[in-house]
């Protein structure tokens, strides 16, 4: 601690700091660019995979099919019929407003040669074209440019959004001009550290960059990282009330704040890696690439702020300076005020609480699971418009075909697969494709639309019939590997989830040396996250028209609010205990309601604003794991922390602690509470 406020040694450490940022930058070098963590694909294991790399061997021609729709409302024109045949012969809609023409492309080029194609199809389709004529080119190969295209830039727009909340967060919550830059300006290090540090593993290990993830870990990094040096920083500002030199003051506030951040910090970190137990490839790169940014944040947030803060001295708080023996006139005590009404009507308080959760939790009743592929993005692509349009006028048309790969077997085996495939309700036909050493290729043809329920419900039905004809025959293409994706999605709740739980509570008995009260607060914020899930999925589904929830939103979503939630618990209770042995728990809860409940709240705040800004990216997951996030986050600041947790210790008394034995005050308590009271609230008002 003297290291990193030393008058000498507080300049050191904030230049190794800019010299090991400068030193990451530097050698970092770039990764390839992956695809994002929603479209990733399935695990190795899956059987769409499994098919993928028994069709790699198979001669390919390199080339794909883009679908241009051509539609008019009433009905096309003979010029209309014209103009598509310029590409193609064009094959029209059964209610004859619309016409379909395929176009061959190649695929197996560099992305930046695809998208210049795909660009010129579409130039040429949109040529002197009849007034009312509407074109749009979709298909495998578009639906990939232009998915490519909306995450461009995507992750610069949202570290500025993300940045511009907490700047303006933190400007409302210090009432400083100065205060707020100091803290912004090292999460904001903490976040371009961590982004140079994923691309220099991406290029160590030859692995692509997952921009998805990347936009995951920056928001968590800005939120944990802020909430740490809110955390820190108040404290700081307590002990500079009650010691002349800032330097000791920044030492006492280490000793009171630095547990329960490195408590909260240690928390998420083996949360987050508890994905390395998921069999997505995305829920895994996800939870590495975020716990390092959890791990840089708080390097960051107790190595470098600290050093930075007494570098500055205690002008850095102008206009609210605090000074030795200041008091704040001006202060409500608000959160003495609502502690002790918490306390005064504990049982009502808990039983309200949980009925109010209750409600909310319910709206996860008949919840439907899983976004067609339309429904995945935000971006208004021409890709998914035409693929809803070819859904209109040509039902199946859109999807791609099943791929069945038959093994090792004569004719007869293969036209005994083919028939079965035949038999399937939702295959419309079934063709021979590529055929080379003793493998075959047939190709299903379904009539669901892609990425629906539909779709996967035919996918399930032909991997059983074709494997009744022949055991060793494998079902691949795009709608099997939405069905695998879907199905490890939901083994990996049903495996990290109880992980994520268990390694919380760990944390919270060594924390605390107590059975009750850990359990106590994994249950509140088990019930926050239904809470939160329930009230998001009516948000969704009612006011936003989303039809259901993406697939992997309830597992990351869990993970979040349960290993962040915690966190403001974790800041709570800790203060709680640090006060019992000398009040008892009872009024210690009062103290620690009083004290910590304004940068909790703050803390909680800026965590939900700063996870709504994932609404910038354009896919449909992240933004609904901001929304259950934000939402969470909020439930459990401005509920679960504030009146529930406090009620609830405040029923069990000390038997909360069980089995450590803190001692009781007896009947000096209360006043000891109250001198305790009236130093810890003696703030100054830009106290958040």
């Amino acid at each position: 601690m003297r290291f990193l406020t030393g008058r000498t040694t507080a300049w050191l450490v904030l230049l190794a700091a800019v010299a090991f940022a400068g030193l990451v930058n530097g050698v970092a070098g770039s990764a390839p660019e992956g695809t994002s963590a929603a479209t990733g694909r399935p695990p190795a294991s899956a059987e769409s995979v499994r098919a993928a790399e028994l069709a790699g061997r198979l001669p390919d021609d390199g080339q794909g099919t883009l679908l241009v729709v051509h539609s008019r409302d009433g009905g096309l024109t003979d010029a209309d019929l014209a103009a598509a045949s310029r590409l193609g012969r064009p094959i029209p809609s059964r209610d004859g407003e619309a016409a379909l023409v395929t176009v061959t492309v190649p695929v197996d080029v560099p992305r930046e040669e695809l998208a210049r194609t795909v660009a010129d199809v579409r130039d040429r389709a949109r040529q002197d074209l009849p007034p009312g004529l509407t074109v749009e080119v979709t298909g495998g190969p578009a639906f990939s440019v232009d998915i490519a295209d909306s995450f461009s830039g995507a992750n610069t727009r949202l570290l500025l959004v993300t940045a511009g909340v907490v700047a303006l967060l933190l400007l409302v919550t210090y009432r400083s001009p100065v205060l707020w830059l100091v803290p912004l300006a090292v999460v904001g290090a903490a976040d371009q550290v961590t982004t140079r540090l994923l691309e220099l593993l991406g290029r160590l290990t030859d692995t692509p960059v997952d921009p998805s993830a990347t936009g995951i870990t920056s928001v968590l990094v800005f939120g944990a990282g802020t909430d740490y040096a809110l955390l820190l920083i108040a404290r700081y500002r307590e002990e500079l009330r009650r010691e002349p030199d800032r330097r000791a003051a920044m030492r006492a506030a280490l000793r009171g704040a630095g547990p329960a951040i490195t408590a909260s910090a240690t928390t998420v970190v083996l949360a987050l890696l508890t994905l390395q137990a998921a069999v997505l490839p995305s829920d895994r790169t996800i939870g590495r690439d975020a716990a390092i940014g959890i791990v840089v944040a708080f390097a960051f947030g107790l190595g470098v702020l600290p050093s930075a803060l007494v570098v500055c001295g205690r002008k850095l708080f102008w206009p609210f300076v605090p000074t030795v023996g200041s008091t704040d006139t001006t202060r409500t005590g608000v959160w003495l005020r609502i502690a002790s009404a918490v306390l005064a009507r504990p049982v009502r308080v808990v039983v309200g609480s949980v009925v109010l959760l209750g409600i909310m939790g319910a709206g996860l009743s008949g919840a439907s699971l899983g976004l067609s592929q339309t429904e995945q993005f935000r971006v208004s692509a021409e890709s998914v418009d035409g693929s809803r349009t070819l859904s209109e006028h040509f039902p199946g048309a859109a999807a791609e075909p099943a791929r069945v790969l038959v093994r090792g077997g004569d004719a007869a085996t293969v036209q005994r697969v083919r028939t079965a495939a035949e038999g399937v309700p939702g295959v419309e036909g079934v063709t021979a494709g590529r055929s080379a050493g003793g493998t075959t290729e047939l190709l299903a043809r379904l009539t669901a639309d892609p990425g629906t329920a539909a779709g996967r419900e035919t996918v399930r039905a032909l991997r059983e019939a074709v494997r009744a004809a022949d055991p060793g025959a494998l079902v691949g293409g795009t709608e099997a590997e939405a069905l695998d994706v879907r199905t490890a999605s939901v083994r990996d709740l049903q495996v990290v989830a109880p992980l994520v739980v268990l390694v919380v509570l760990v944390v919270l008995i060594v924390l605390l040396r107590s059975l009750v009260a850990p359990l106590l607060l994994v249950a509140t914020v088990l019930a926050t996250y239904v809470a939160a899930l329930g009230a998001a999925y009516l948000v969704f589904t009612r006011l936003a028209g989303i039809p259901a929830l993406d697939t992997q939103v309830p597992l990351l979503s869990l993970l979040f609010l349960v290993a962040l939630g915690v966190d403001y618990n974790i800041f709570l209770v800790t203060r709680v205990r640090e006060e019992t042995p000398a009040l008892g728990t009872r009024e210690a809860v009062r103290v620690g309601v009083a004290v910590t409940g304004g940068v909790i709240t703050s803390a909680g705040i800026l965590l939900a604003a700063v996870f709504a800004v994932l609404g910038v990216l354009p896919l449909i997951v992240l933004t609904q794991i901001g929304v259950v996030v934000g939402i969470g986050v909020l439930l459990d600041t401005l509920l679960v922390r504030t009146v529930l947790v406090p009620a609830l210790f405040a029923l069990l008394g000390h038997r909360a602690w069980w089995p450590s034995e803190l001692d009781s005050p007896g009947a000096g308590g209360r006043h000891r509470a109250q001198t305790r009271l009236t130093a810890s609230t003696s703030q100054d008002p830009s106290a958040p």
